[in-house]
């Protein structure tokens, strides 16, 4: 079978775009192909910072005859119909159109149509320039005389040339033959633009990558990333260094060159008394290198870093080194001098009197400082919910009361809410806006704040996404739980809430990190009251007349009840058993999961699978018999009973009930199944020897009401009429 070999090469194109532009080229191509009758056995995309490759192996040369009938309105139908139809088959007239008879529906228009199978070459001389013109690159560019002329080809750079062979492995590829924009297809590329520029003349796809190969160009990007990674290690460890290892930039870093060849450079070790995060995003962002450390330590950078070039140099490397080395050093300088200014005064304390006394803020601190300049700028966090000031104030008082249900003193938890926000202001924040939290916790630890303090200065925006991981420090869950929820409750109560896809704020993620961080830390937090305690806080404007309105709070413990669903099921919790245990008015998420666990293990056990049989059956009963307005007694009378199994039952039921209640009481939920998977003998024995249905109308309702008894007693801890099976 023969195989495909596709290249589109041009000038750089951003690293960022490389992987999804390859993935989009192979969709749009094998879709193409498999549309139009043709099959293949495996495809594989390839790219460089100058080229997008496709291999497609084992492409069908020719695609099928097609035969189809297409079947037409009756020859009775109106004019329109039967143009429609002529439309939709392709068919000039009804006279091209076949006459089926129908015994019961009459006579009907079929269209038989043949279409003859078509050559790969002509289908892929016919899609790639569609696919080339119609391409989805986030930003694209006409280019040269040909740009001022309508519909002129746009690509995300240049295009420079298209390589396009097809055939068997035994015989000479062909060249698939188009052209586009004055670019034809041809089977010649280039490679490296400074090592070997010249023209390369290539067959299929092992061909083509063994010669570029040789013009310096690893065509493979996996294969450029772990040169890069391999090569980083061992000249790190010959220097007694570590690597620093950053799986993003070393994606990034592999879209930027062909042929790839790893150096070090280094800067003044004066630098090293900056925070190595602060020195990690400075030599990453500015210049796409990475850091080292001293082998075997944790945190301490070295003063190396390694860069990747795209050329082989003479001197080694020596003066490429030297110039990413100058870039860094001047970048590091301008840090330095942020983390310096930080610890400094600022100019306008006199102003800040004012904001420091609303907060107990201590202005000879320079985290202080800070906080205190957020209020007095009246930084806007939102139009309808005020100032970053404002915003604080909230989650100080939140996180004052939710402290004790963390297990923290209430004067911690204040005191880490009201410098949570505080280095917004600082210059390095200003200038790496991802460090924020993290400095706070630096700068707080600089000026002798409680050491829970600090981390809950860092810690409290997370969990920021279902893999990272959930503070556990008391000080840091309460004003953790007070951030989210004053972001939820305030976005609620201004009726901003998500909507479909479109989740602006973030509410989503917040509602999943409270929820995670209640579970995995085993707090056990009242949500309509923190709903009530966090509405309090929020006195702007108009939004303060919205606090008799009850209906925002429970959409909002609707919309955590959703996402803990979500959560549970990621979890490989069942969602029957969610359902069963979730009320609409549970506001206790640790109370829920506890009781889905343990209704889990119940119904994992022969005992749990046959309650639930007979609950279900004793359910179905007493629906049936409502629904005929049958009688069913206020209470069991055991002056009614007449079979021993219903005394049984009925003692069962009491004794359940009581244990369950009990167990319950203790938030003891696996005490509380157990109790009543004791029920699983005396139900089953009730169905064997007794008839609900008796004749007489007064033990028919108190047995019927012996069922309700059941059904009571199960509801306690779940509604088994929600669980399958």
């Amino acid at each position: 079978m023969p195989d495909l070999l596709l290249e589109l090469r041009s000038e750089e194109i951003p690293a960022r775009m490389q992987r999804k532009a390859a993935g989009d080229l192979k969709k749009m191509l094998t879709d193409g192909l498999v549309e139009a009758g043709l099959t293949y056995e495996a495809a594989r995309d390839y790219w460089t910072p100058r080229r997008l490759t496709l291999d497609i192996r084992g492409l069908t040369p020719r695609s099928k005859d097609v035969h189809e009938e297409i079947k037409g309105p009756s020859t009775k139908a109106p004019e329109q119909a039967i143009q429609g139809f002529l439309r939709k088959a392709g068919l000039a007239s009804v006279a091209d159109a076949h006459v089926h008879a129908d015994p019961k529906k009459g006579d009907f228009y079929v269209a038989h149509i043949s279409k003859p199978g078509r050559a790969a070459e002509e289908v892929i001389a016919e899609l790639v320039p569609a696919i080339i013109r119609s391409f989805p690159w986030p930003k694209s560019m006409r280019w040269g005389p040909a740009s001022a002329k309508p519909g002129s080809l746009r690509w995300v750079r240049p295009l420079q040339s298209i390589v396009c062979t097809f055939g068997p492995e035994t015989e000479e590829p062909v060249v698939v033959d188009f052209e586009i924009d004055g670019i034809r297809a041809g089977n010649v590329t280039y490679g490296h633009r400074f090592h070997a520029p010249d023209a390369i003349t290539v067959k299929r796809f092992d061909d083509y990558a063994a010669k570029l190969e040789a013009a310096k160009v690893v065509i493979d990007a996996e294969r450029r990333k772990e040169i890069i990674l391999a090569d980083a290690r061992n000249l790190t460890f010959a220097n007694g260094l570590d690597l620093v290892e950053d799986e993003g930039l070393l994606e990034e870093v592999s879209g930027l060159v062909e042929w790839p060849v790893v150096l070090m450079g280094e800067f003044e070790r004066a630098f090293l008394a900056i925070p190595p995060e602060v020195i990690r995003l400075t030599i990453r962002a500015n210049q796409k290198c990475f850091v080292t450390r001293p082998q075997g330590e944790a945190e301490n950078l070295s003063n190396r870093f390694i860069l990747t070039a795209n050329v082989e140099a003479k001197d080694g490397g020596a003066e490429i080194a030297h110039g990413n080395g100058k870039v860094v050093r001047a970048r590091l300088s301008d840090a330095l001098y942020f983390w310096n200014t930080d610890q400094g005064d600022l100019p306008d304390l006199g102003a800040l009197e004012s904001s420091a006394a609303k907060f107990g803020l201590d202005l000879t601190k320079p985290l202080d400082q800070r906080m205190a300049r957020l209020d007095h700028l009246n930084v806007t966090f939102h139009a309808k919910l005020g100032t970053q000031g404002e915003r604080v104030e909230r989650i100080r008082k939140l996180a004052r009361e939710i402290a004790p249900t963390a297990g923290t003193d209430p004067a911690l938890a204040e005191r880490a809410a009201v410098l949570a926000k505080a280095d917004l202001q600082t210059e390095v924040v200003g200038e790496f806006p991802e460090l924020q939290g993290a400095m706070g916790r630096k700068y707080a630890l600089l000026q002798d704040e409680n050491a829970s303090v600090a981390v809950a200065i860092e810690e409290h925006y997370k969990p920021q996404g279902p893999s990272d991981r959930v503070p556990t420090d008391p000080v840091s869950v309460a004003v953790a739980l007070a951030d989210k929820l004053d972001t939820l409750v305030g976005f609620w109560v201004i009726d901003e809430k998500p909507t479909g896809s479109k989740d602006p704020y973030a509410l989503r993620r917040a509602a999943l990190g409270v929820i995670r961080i209640l579970i995995e830390n085993g707090v056990r937090l009242g949500l309509r009251k923190a709903f009530v305690q966090a509405e309090k806080t929020i006195t702007i404007g108009t939004i303060s007349n919205l606090a008799d309105n009850d209906n925002w709070a429970s959409d909002l413990l609707s919309f955590f009840h959703d996402r803990l669903k979500v959560y549970l099921r990621d979890q490989g919790a069942r969602h029957d058993l969610i359902d069963a245990v979730i009320t609409s008015d549970a506001d206790d998420l640790l109370t829920i999961v506890r009781r889905v666990e343990a209704l889990g293990k119940l119904l994992d056990t022969e005992d749990g699978k046959n309650l639930l049989a007979g609950t279900k059956r004793a359910a179905n009963i007493l629906a049936a018999e409502e629904k005929k307005g049958t009688a069913v007694a206020m209470a069991v009378d055991p002056a009614l009973f007449r079979e021993d199994a219903e005394k049984l039952l009925f003692g069962a039921i009491g004794q359940a009930e009581a244990q369950a209640g009990e167990a319950i009481g203790k938030e003891d939920f696996s005490g509380a199944m157990v109790a009543l998977s004791s029920l699983r003998e005396p139900i089953d024995a009730f169905f064997d020897k007794v008839l609900v249905n008796d004749d007489d109308d007064a033990v028919r309702a108190n047995r019927l009401a012996l069922l309700s008894r059941i059904r009571t007693a199960t509801d306690r801890v779940a509604d088994f009429s929600k669980i399958a099976g």
